[in-house]
């Protein structure tokens, strides 16, 4: 028998802004122990912003792995497949804090 918790909808809520999204052309990915940091950026040198930090734990940080394979694989299957983009050459990315 399935719990009542387990067919239970989930509403997000959000802002129009937030619905909007933002454009990366370059994620970076660091790790602990404990968490996965994902920085996704907009990069056209000399500068940058950096658009979003997203801090996962690595058992979710897995199943976000798996789920993109998953849909990347769907998108080929329907559009064709792709070839990854070539790595971007710069030499280090730094931040600087704005007070």
């Amino acid at each position: 028998m399935q719990s009542n918790s387990q067919n239970q909808q989930i509403q997000i809520k959000t802002s129009d802004e937030k619905l909007k999204g933002e454009y990366s052309n370059i994620a970076n990915i660091f790790h602990t122990k404990e968490e996965f940091v994902i920085d996704f950026m907009n990069v056209f040198p000399p500068t940058g912003t950096l658009n979003s930090r997203v801090i996962v734990s690595p058992g979710h940080f897995k199943r976000m792995v798996t789920a993109m394979q998953e849909n990347l694989k769907k998108y080929e299957d329907q559009f064709g497949n792709l070839e990854a983009a070539a790595a971007p050459e710069h030499k280090s990315i730094g931040f600087e804090a704005k007070a």
